[in-house]
């Protein structure tokens, strides 16, 4: 094997291997950069036995030091929560009717609202509380089942056509694909966009007297005991074009909302319904 060769400038040898007449210098690290190099690696030993740090089968090492991010965030926690004890039993049994926005029960409620909406609810009802088509706007006044503070609250409680609460709210379209013939349910589609009117004539008149206006009302404007949406404004769930109309006539819909009471505490309900309510579409 050959001797690497010795680069004449500057005396130290080259590593053998050379790049379009280039040839790079053997050149050792400074003592100073090994020195810090290897107490790194020291330290990093130390950090593994000291914190969690080797995922197990079932987890991961504790540490010697016994020291959890998850119980520091507990403390933290509960810290926040004894120190809020007295507003969060305040929100507890405030009469929901009687909020006064110019309390600090009322800040505090939209504040802790605020945080459970951008973390459980924003999904689905957008970050600004918009929606998007198949989930409402919180925004507008259109509200199926009432959009008082005690009616929004029931509504996070119990959710809307779940499965696991007795008290959701319920309601089910039937699909008129099943019951009407598809020049029917066209004619429907087509009259929909007229309302409200009052004693509409033609085939889609009569068809809509005859199968929705029992549920809907007879000038379309809907029923909040029975969850039947407003058609006669120009706020729409799931469209109000023709299509759209066609097919949520002959399908049905048939969304449904958790029941976020099984899952928050009754403050956070409370808090969330005082957010919402807060923006503006509440009633």
């Amino acid at each position: 094997m050959d001797k690497p060769r010795v680069d004449e400038l500057t005396g130290r040898e080259t590593m053998g291997h050379e790049f379009d007449g280039i040839e790079e210098l053997n050149t050792p690290m400074p003592r100073w950069w090994l020195w810090t190099f290897y107490a790194t690696i020291i330290w990093g030993i130390g950090y593994t036995i000291a914190y969690p740090a080797w995922p197990m089968i079932s987890g991961a090492t504790a540490g010697l030091l016994g020291y959890s991010t998850r119980a520091e965030v507990a403390a933290q926690i509960d810290a926040h929560e004894a120190a809020n004890a007295g507003l969060t039993g305040a929100l507890l049994t405030q009469d929901m009717a009687a909020f006064d926005p110019q309390t600090d029960l009322h800040r505090y409620a939209v504040a802790r609202g605020g945080a459970v909406f951008r973390a459980q609810c924003s999904q689905c009802h957008g970050a600004g509380a918009a929606g998007a088509t198949g989930y409402p706007n919180l925004l507008d006044n259109d509200w199926l089942w009432g959009g008082t503070l005690e009616q929004i609250a029931y509504s996070i409680r119990h959710g809307i056509r779940n499965e696991t609460d007795n008290d959701a709210h319920w309601t089910e379209m039937p699909a008129f694909g099943e019951i009407l013939e598809p020049e029917e349910i066209a004619a429907i589609a087509e009259f929909i966009p007229t309302l409200p009117v009052s004693g509409g004539e033609g085939s889609g008149a009569t068809l809509f007297a005859d199968n929705c206006a029992s549920c809907h009302g007879e000038d379309g404007t809907g029923d909040r005991e029975q969850g039947a949406p407003n058609l006669a404004d120009a706020i729409w769930l799931y469209g109000g074009d023709y299509d759209s109309l066609v097919e949520t006539i002959t399908y049905s819909r048939f969304g449904v909302m958790p029941a976020w009471g099984q899952r928050l505490s009754e403050a956070d309900v409370r808090a969330v319904a005082a957010y919402v309510h807060g923006l503006g579409g509440g009633e």
